[in-house]
């Protein structure tokens, strides 16, 4: 594993003495990556609101919302070699200027042109892919070790706080203003992600020329092999991607369909997606500060949680139950993302931490398409019940069986005294 780069004046100060959310490079970093956060949610909600407003068709809003996940996939793992062999915020602000190049071509493109906007919204996929991986390097760049799991949770809760209010602000908005106005709006945050954040203090050396350097494959190739020395990443990107793919796209799909047929109302939806991300802002708040002895497994143990919801679903309960499980759901699933990205952050060679983070990113982004492809028709095949009951059993024994993968119960090295 590649040595801790030399401290700065901000990474000199014994860990703990000094709140993150005092650091300046730290806030610059955290805004930042917070208006990317805003930017990548708002797109498809503001491109919803064209829909209700007949400037664009649901065939279309399919169509620009598959060219945008196409293009995530086939950038970040584009975005995590170039993290790797260059600075990570030059990554970070071209991939934010591509992304912010794209919103007046699809407000240019909105109800004239469907080929412009699907082409715009793969460019913008692939500047939000690209940044990913370099977000999430450049934050243990700029942050020292005892303070990650604080930053990491700083940053949850500013992109929860932005899921939840901004459906209000922008509905807000959109009575005052046309969906296009919006668009621009959406590529004034990417502006602010890519021109905010300053330089990682290892920036210098982990950005210095190479005297030879390998293909792309190579170097993708060579952070597979880093990610394969960590038993614990690999057990929980697996337990991460089954929740994923299976109990994430299984609630998506059968909670509209229960709060409809069951409940014969539309709260029931509103409130239990509510509740997720209340219960994620209240998971967020408790990681800045919980720090367990079995890290690993904690995390696991909240990622678990998540079987809460399609369990609800099953039967005929009252929504309050729903409601409650969906809380649940959304404390466990931060009580597994904040350590996980501060393991990550720790365990992994810095000179290969983009590369293995995309392909975090990689694997459990992508595969969730294919879960929301195959569970609405294992539902008309089998019904509701039976599809969510394999579900839920998977989000509570998928990551049961990761717990078991040696290194698993910390995430790697049992944390030092200074970072617990």
């Amino acid at each position: 594993m590649a040595t801790t780069p030399a401290p700065t004046d901000s990474m000199s100060r014994p860990p703990g003495t000094r709140s993150v959310l005092r650091d300046s490079a730290f806030l610059r970093l955290w805004a930042g990556t917070t208006a990317s956060g805003l930017a990548t949610w708002a797109l498809p909600f503001v491109l919803g609101l064209a829909v209700l407003q007949r400037e664009l068709g649901a065939a279309g809003l399919g169509l620009v919302l598959a060219a945008r996940t196409a293009g995530f996939l086939a950038a970040v793992a584009v975005g995590g070699v170039l993290a790797d062999r260059h600075t990570r915020r030059a990554v970070v602000l071209w991939s934010a200027l591509a992304a912010a190049a794209a919103a007046p071509l699809l407000a240019v493109g909105l109800g004239r042109s469907l080929l412009l906007m699907t082409a715009a919204a793969a460019l913008a996929g692939a500047g939000q892919g690209a940044c990913r991986p370099a977000f999430q390097a450049l934050t243990a760049e700029v942050v020292d070790p005892g303070r990650r799991q604080q930053a990491n949770a700083a940053t949850t809760l500013a992109v929860r706080g932005s899921t939840l209010a901004g459906p209000a602000l922008t509905a807000l908005l959109a009575a005052f203003t046309d969906v296009a106005t919006l668009l621009l709006g959406i590529g004034l945050l990417w502006l602010v992600a890519a021109l905010l954040p300053g330089r990682g203090a290892a920036a210098g050396a982990q950005g210095a020329p190479r005297p030879q350097r390998a293909s792309f494959r190579a170097e993708f190739v060579d952070g597979i092999r880093e990610a394969r020395r960590h038993p614990w990443f690999l057990a929980g990107l697996g337990a991460l991607t089954a929740v994923i793919a299976l109990g994430y796209s299984a609630t998506s799909v059968a909670l509209p369909l229960i709060s409809r047929d069951r409940y014969a109302t539309e709260w029931v939806l509103a409130a239990a997606m509510t509740a997720y991300t209340v219960g994620a802002l209240g998971g967020a708040l408790v990681t800045a500060r919980l720090r367990p002895r079995s890290q690993g497994w904690a995390a696991l143990a909240g990622l678990a949680a998540y079987g809460c919801a399609p369990l609800s679903l099953m039967l005929p309960v009252h929504p309050v139950v729903v409601i409650g499980a969906y809380v649940v759901a959304g404390v466990g699933i931060e009580l597994f993302n904040v350590p996980w990205f501060t393991a990550t952050q720790r365990e992994v060679a810095p000179d290969k931490l983009a590369r293995v983070s995309s392909l975090d990113f990689l694997v459990s982004y992508g595969l969730a398409p294919v879960g929301l492809a195959l569970i609405a028709p294992a539902i008309q095949a089998f019904g509701v019940t039976p599809v969510l009951a394999v579900c839920a059993a998977a989000c509570f024994l998928v990551p049961a069986a990761a717990a078991l993968v040696p290194t698993a119960r910390h995430f790697g090295r049992p944390p030092a005294p200074h970072d617990a």
